[in-house]
C-alpha cells in the first residue's frame, strides 16, 4: 500500500471509502501482508513428514504439528476443524521495538513508523480467520506485555464484540526487565470467552488454613443482623451429621455446645463470652457448602470451621513457577540443549489451559504461535496427571529452524523422556504448508486439489492408519471410524467392497466436479456412512476465507 502522503486525490478517496469509519475501536493503516495475498492465487494444503511421526500411545488421538506460515496453517484449520477448537492458546511475538518478528519478509525495529499498525495488521489477519475455529464454547488466550496490551485489548474487543475479555497480570520476570522509567515485572493474559455463563474454573489452594465458620466483629457479625443464620449445627463423634432449624426468637442456648439426648451435640454460634452471633451462611444455604465444613475441638470446645480448597482464579498470578527463566528457558535449555528467546513458563500455560478447560479431558488446544512448543508440553503434562485425552494442534514457521530444531525435538523428548523425566507417552504427526495454484477453479484445479487433499481429510477425521493406498482410492482408520477417499469413480466398486469388510462408520470422501456426492451409490451398504464431495467441501471453506474463489 502507498503510504497517504503519496497517494492521488482519488486514490485518496477510494481509500477512505475502504476504510469504514466506526463509532468504536481502533484507526490505523491497514497493511497488505504477502502470506494474505499468496492465498489468492494458492490453495493452501498439507504435506505430512512421515518421518517424524511419533506413535507411542496406540489407541489415542494423534496431536498435530504444523509448520509454515500460521496464516496459511489457520486457512487449512478452517477446514479440517472449524467449530471444534475448545482453547485457544497464543503468545505472538511481542511488538518491543527489537527485531523480534518479520512482516512481508523484513524485520520490524523501533525505526518502523508503521510498526504498531503493521503488528496489529497481522494479528487483526490471524484472528479473523482463528475464531472461527472456535467451539460454541470454546475459549481464547492471548498474553502479551505492555508495548501492545492496550492496542490489542481495543481490537479484541472490535474482533469478539459479544465475549467477556478479562487480563490477567502475570509475574514471570520477578527480577524485572529495566524500561526507561520502570522495571517490568509482569505481562498479561488476555482471557476471552462467551459472555453468558461460568467458563473459567475453579483453582485448587492448599496454602488457606480453615477459617471458623461463626462470623466475627462488631454489629454486623452479631445474631439480631441476620436471624437465619443463628442454628445449631449437629455433631456426632467430631463429625457433621445434620443442621437443626433457625432458632425461634425467644430461645437463648446458653452454651455454644449443647448436649442431645442420642449423643449428639448441637454447635451454636456463641462465643467464649456468651455473646450471640450468627454463622456466616443461613440455614438455607450452608448445606451447599457442607462437604468444606470440619470440627475442631478448641480448649474443650467444639467449633465449626470451613475448609475451602476451591477459589476463583485471581486477576494478578504471582506463583515463583511462572518465572520465565527458570521454567521457561532453563527448562527449554535442560530439554533440548538450545538457546531459545523468551520462552513461557510450562506452568503458567498449564494454568492458563486449566483454567477454561473446565475440568474436560478430552479438549483440543490450539496453539498458532508455538514457538518452543510450550503448549504441547503443556497439554502432555496435564494429561499426564489427571489421565486426560487432551489433543493439541501447534502451527508455527521454520525461521531459523525454529520447528525443526526447537519445537519438534522438544516434543519428542517431552514424549521420550529426558534428564530425569519419565516420557509422556503420546502420538503426533508432523506437516508441513504447501499450496494448489488456482486457476479460476477450473476443473484441473479441483483436481489438483483433490489430489493434494489426503493429509488434510486424514487430520480433518484424525484417521491416520492406511488400510488400503492405492492411486483410486485410500482408506484410512483410528480403529474407532474410517475414512475413504475416492478419486476415480470407476474403481467405486472396489473400493465399497474395501469399505464393508472394516465393518465401521466412514466418512467417505468421493471427487466430484459439481457438488454430487453420488450418495444413491452407497446405499447398499451394510453400514450407514457419510458422503462428502470434494474438493466442494474445501472450496466452500476457503471462497468464505479468501472471497475471490
Amino acid at each position: 500500500m502507498k503510504l497517504y502522503s503519496k497517494m492521488t486525490k482519488e486514490e485518496l478517496i477510494a481509500e477512505l471509502k475502504r476504510q469504514k469509519p466506526k463509532k468504536y475501536g481502533l484507526l490505523w493503516e491497514p497493511h497488505d501482508e504477502d502470506v494474505v495475498e499468496q492465498c489468492k492465487t494458492k490453495l493452501p494444503v498439507l504435506n505430512e513428514v512421515t518421518k517424524r511421526a511419533i506413535e507411542k500411545a496406540p489407541g489415542e488421538l494423534t496431536n498435530i504439528i504444523i509448520e509454515g506460515d500460521n496464516y496459511h496453517a489457520l486457512s487449512v484449520l478452517n477446514y479440517t476443524h472449524q467449530g471444534k477448537i475448545d482453547v485457544i492458546y497464543i503468545d505472538p511475538p511481542y511488538n518491543t521495538g527489537a527485531k523480534d518478528w518479520k512482516y512481508n519478509n523484513d524485520y520490524v525495529d523501533e525505526n518502523d513508523t508503521y510498526r504498531h499498525s503493521k503488528w496489529l495488521s497481522m494479528m487483526e489477519h490471524r484472528l479473523k480467520i482463528a475464531k472461527n475455529l472456535l467451539s460454541e464454547n470454546g475459549v481464547l488466550v492471548c498474553t502479551i506485555d505492555e508495548n501492545e496490551h492496550a492496542t490489542l485489548g481495543v481490537s479484541l474487543r472490535e474482533l469478539f464484540p459479544n465475549k467477556e475479555i478479562v487480563s490477567v497480570t502475570i509475574i514471570h520476570n520477578p527480577g524485572g526487565i529495566q524500561g526507561k522509567n520502570f522495571s517490568y515485572t509482569h505481562e498479561y493474559a488476555y482471557f476471552i470467552y462467551p459472555s453468558t455463563g461460568t467458563f473459567i474454573s475453579n483453582v485448587k489452594r492448599n496454602d488457606v488454613p480453615p477459617t471458623p465458620l461463626r462470623d466475627w466483629g462488631k454489629e454486623s457479625s452479631m445474631r439480631e443482623a441476620a436471624k437465619n443464620c443463628f442454628y445449631p449445627i449437629i455433631i456426632r463423634d467430631g463429625v457433621i451429621v445434620g443442621f437443626g432449624d433457625v432458632s425461634k426468637e425467644g430461645y437463648h442456648p446458653k452454651l455454644a455446645n449443647t448436649k442431645g439426648k442420642d449423643g449428639t451435640i448441637e454447635i451454636y454460634p456463641i462465643d467464649r463470652n456468651g455473646v450471640e452471633r450468627k454463622w456466616r451462611y443461613s440455614r438455607q444455604s450452608v448445606e451447599e457448602i457442607k462437604g468444606e465444613l470440619i470440627c475442631q475441638k478448641i480448649k474443650d470446645e467444639w467449633v465449626i470451621l470451613r475448609d475451602k480448597r476451591d477459589y476463583r482464579w485471581k486477576t494478578v498470578w504471582t506463583d515463583a513457577k511462572y518465572n520465565a527463566n527458570v521454567y521457561g528457558t532453563q527448562l527449554v535449555n535442560k530439554i533440548i540443549d538450545t538457546k531459545f528467546p523468551f520462552p513461557k513458563s510450562l506452568y503458567a500455560v498449564e494454568d492458563c489451559i486449566k483454567a477454561v478447560i473446565h475440568n474436560k479431558d478430552s479438549a483440543i488446544i490450539l496453539d498458532f504461535f508455538a514457538g518452543s512448543g510450550t503448549t504441547g508440553h503443556a497439554v502432555m503434562k496435564l494429561n499426564q496427571e489427571d489421565g486426560g485425552k487432551r489433543q493439541f494442534i501447534l502451527c508455527t514457521n521454520n525461521e531459523n529452524k525454529i520447528a525443526e530444531e526447537v519445537t519438534y525435538p522438544r516434543i519428542k523428548k517431552v514424549i521420550s523422556g529426558y534428564a530425569n523425566e519419565k516420557g509422556i507417552p503420546a502420538n503426533v504427526r508432523y506437516f508441513k504448508t504447501d499450496f494448489v495454484e488456482k486457476n479460476d477453479v477450473s476443473d484441473d484445479t479441483r483436481r489438483a486439489l483433490v489430489e493434494r487433499s489426503t493429509d488434510m481429510i486424514c487430520v480433518r477425521e484424525n484417521t491416520f492408519e492406511s488400510k488400503f493406498d492405492n492411486t483410486a482410492y485410500k482408506i484410512f482408520t483410528n480403529g474407532k471410524s474410517v475414512t475413504g477417499i475416492l478419486f476415480n469413480l470407476k474403481k467405486m466398486e472396489d473400493f465399497k467392497k474395501k469399505i464393508d469388510t472394516l465393518k465401521m462408520p466412514a466418512h467417505i470422501y468421493v471427487f466430484s466436479v459439481s457438488n454430487d456426492a453420488y450418495e444413491d451409490d452407497f446405499e447398499d451398504l451394510e453400514v450407514k456412512h457419510k458422503i462428502i464431495p470434494i474438493p466442494e467441501s474445501i472450496l466452500e471453506v476457503y471462497r468464505k476465507l479468501f472471497k475471490r474463489l
